[in-house]
């Protein structure tokens, strides 16, 4: 995905002098020890006038900065601009711990923005390895309330209907099959309304044709529980998928490695060999830029091994 964010992480202020040194109440006094920054640069460049735009990473350098644990970045006087330019900054260098600590600091906030762009962190946080299945749950209904909060402060954001979908059928997972089946079509309600919101918006067409994959096989049991409790079950087909795939990669080619590989993953399920091979390729050959890229490389790997074997 491209880095978002055009002014990062802007009017930094870290306070921490002194032996028996201080920190401002947004810092945890835990996380001061051991940190050193010279006071007097820093002055100094805060003295270069509100005219000015500082950031961090101009400031102490990238590596510097990723030393630097997430409580301990204190942000002073924003406008809600400000703050969402450093959300996306963080979002697209994958700092994840470091953007749920800057958002959840504006839980309260009324600006749909910002509380969409909180839900994903939230979420995000929730998808990390380390995350304890306790916390992960926390933060999967977390997520939720402030993707809903979004949606309430502006209906017309195609993101905040996007991630509100995403939301719930994560939730989903701890509410069982019925309550699955009964949120996928406000799943697929919302993913709509977010496409005609934004067309061009590849994600939110790449999940679309998600929703049409899942439920084009769906197991023959949870077909048997959707029957039993709703009238007209929720039903796709490949062929849909395959044109919700084919839009995204069209609105922004070659976006995200998931959608190469469902595409050759629904061209395997429409028996359409030779183009199930060029996208599952693709996908195999993709920059693995974060763990999701590295298990897509892994599972095109391994269909392309099935799909050949199965020509010799």
């Amino acid at each position: 995905m491209a880095v978002a964010g055009r002014a990062a992480l802007t009017r930094f202020v870290l306070k921490a002098a002194g032996s028996g040194r201080s920190c401002s109440s947004r810092v945890r006094f835990s996380d001061c020890a051991g940190f050193k920054l010279n006071a007097q640069v820093l002055e100094s460049a805060l003295n270069l006038g509100r005219g000015l735009t500082l950031t961090l990473l101009t400031f102490l350098g990238y590596k510097t900065y990723r030393n630097i644990p997430g409580s301990l970045l204190v942000y002073a006087n924003q406008t809600v601009e400000e703050i969402i330019d450093q959300a996306d900054y963080l979002y697209g260098t994958g700092e994840v711990t470091k953007l749920y600590h800057l958002l959840i600091e504006h839980k309260n906030s009324t600006n749909g923005e910002l509380l969409w762009r909180l839900a994903r962190a939230s979420r995000d946080l929730a998808q990390l390895k380390s995350t304890t299945l306790e916390k992960k749950r926390q933060l999967t209904y977390e997520a939720l309330e402030f993707a809903e909060k979004a949606l309430e402060e502006n209906e017309l954001s195609f993101a905040a209907h996007k991630w509100y979908a995403i939301c719930i059928s994560d939730v989903g997972d701890y509410e069982g099959i019925k309550a699955k089946i009964a949120n996928a079509y406000v799943i697929k309600e919302h993913f709509q309304k977010a496409i005609e919101l934004n067309p061009k918006d590849a994600t939110s067409i790449h999940l679309m044709g998600l929703w049409c994959f899942t439920f084009s096989e769906m197991p023959w049991i949870q077909q048997k529980i959707a029957a039993a409790f709703f009238a007209t079950p929720p039903s796709s087909s490949y062929e849909e998928a395959l044109q919700y795939f084919d839009k995204a990669e069209e609105a922004e080619p070659n976006f995200y490695s998931k959608n190469l590989l469902m595409l050759g993953k629904t061209y395997m399920k429409l028996k359409n060999e030779k183009l199930a091979l060029l996208w599952l390729t693709k996908a195999r050959d993709y920059p693995a830029r974060n763990e999701e890229d590295k298990q897509v490389q892994k599972e095109a790997t391994e269909l392309l091994k099935l799909l050949i074997g199965s020509r010799t």
